[in-house]
């Protein structure tokens, strides 16, 4: 999505993204809740066939993706690469525009294939610098990471079992209302991250998130159990807590890992990002229960001062090594990262273009055979 988007929108596509998982989440709570008085194996049978639907429903959209010029490029099949950008463009094959965007796709990766090769190890090299490859995917895989410390999918995937824990009736409602404020939330996200940026979204919405959670926490803490008017603060909060996640922290971090990563890298770096982002639903997902069962662990609501922990770490990361790629072509992004850092990124102003690199160093070269001709026969 990252690679055939404009960048003018790129942000809103991915945040799309985002928005469809949400839809998936309320859909899945509405089943659940519709079956949860079953007492025969409906009960989750009904839940599991739904899932063939959409399943079915995505086998049918990939024979209509678009092909990304992108990728033409990386196989040096330039005119499938310019066709492919008319298309997505709304424009001519022979259009300026899209010559101009193909010479810059084309001399970006040209570029970059003179100082980095393709491979598995090669995501790994290149040192600390803000532009490396080794940097690009510790950003990614990180911010992946950071996304499940938010604590969010301890609300999705055990909200119903901590509604119970402090006493609220009818678990499966409250699973309902927070996935519709997620879903609700989440579309406002495709004109923050483009209006406010990446990085200053990433960064107040974690604040906003750590201020909830630990709200919630003290109030479950120094509240008595069963208290009505402690129950109703507790559901506010959540869903505070959910919009923030929703607006920020949800689509932004898919929206960057599409972005800081160079062409001959991208595909391995998202898979590690993702890879990340499920290694650490893993990992939340399994100590969850320790940490709520009344035999171990048995926090309750003081399981939200983990998640304020955690999202205090998330704010000091996206301050000091989140860049801002707003309104940045993918190429120009590369430029970016190689001529400033991440605090100073949302002040950098694209100067040049790979293309106008490339002709500036063809032609030189060119000079200097032009005037090394005439001295070898001066020579002779």
């Amino acid at each position: 999505m990252s690679e055939i988007a404009p960048k003018a929108i790129r942000g809103a596509i991915v945040s799309g993204y985002q928005f469809c998982i949400t839809i998936g989440l309320l859909l899945a709570a509405v089943v659940d809740n519709g079956t949860k008085d079953r007492m025969d194996s409906g009960s989750y049978r009904i839940a599991m066939s739904m899932q063939w639907l959409f399943a079915i429903i995505l086998a049918t959209g990939l024979f209509f993706l678009p092909d990304s010029p992108r990728w033409y490029v990386k196989r040096n099949r330039h005119d499938d690469a310019a066709r492919a950008l008319g298309k997505l463009r709304g424009q001519p094959v022979e259009s300026q525009f899209v010559k101009d965007e193909l010479a810059e796709l084309v001399a970006n990766y040209k570029y970059e294939m003179t100082h980095m090769q393709a491979g598995w190890l090669d995501c790994f090299r290149g040192g600390w610098k803000p532009s490396s490859n080794l940097r690009r995917v510790v950003l990614g895989m990180t911010l992946q990471m950071m996304q499940q410390w938010t604590g969010v999918n301890f609300i999705f995937y055990y909200s119903s079992t901590f509604a119970k824990t402090v006493g609220i009736n009818n678990a499966f409602v409250i699973s309902m209302i927070t996935t519709a404020v997620n879903v609700c939330s989440t579309p406002l996200s495709f004109w923050a991250i483009e209006k406010l940026g990446r990085r200053a979204l990433l960064i107040y919405g974690a604040l906003g998130m750590l201020i909830c959670e630990f709200i919630i926490g003290i109030v479950g803490s120094t509240t008595p159990e069963g208290s009505k008017a402690a129950s109703t603060c507790l559901i506010v909060f959540v869903c505070i807590y959910i919009f923030f996640f929703a607006t920020t922290w949800g689509p932004g971090a898919w929206v960057l890992t599409g972005e800081i990563f160079p062409l001959p890298i991208r595909s391995k770096g998202v898979a590690l990002s993702t890879a990340s982002n499920w290694f650490w639903n893993f990992i939340i997902g399994f100590i969850t229960p320790y940490l709520m069962n009344p035999d171990q662990g048995n926090l309750k609501t003081k399981v939200f001062f983990i998640w304020g922990s955690t999202c205090t770490a998330c704010v000091l990361f996206a301050f000091f090594f989140v860049p801002e790629t707003k309104g940045l072509s993918l190429e120009q992004v590369d430029r970016m990262l190689e001529e400033t850092t991440p605090r100073n990124s949302a002040k950098w102003v694209p100067h040049s273009t790979y293309a106008e690199h490339h002709a500036e160093v063809s032609s030189m070269e060119t000079t200097d055979k032009a005037g090394a001709q005439p001295q070898a026969r001066e020579h002779i």
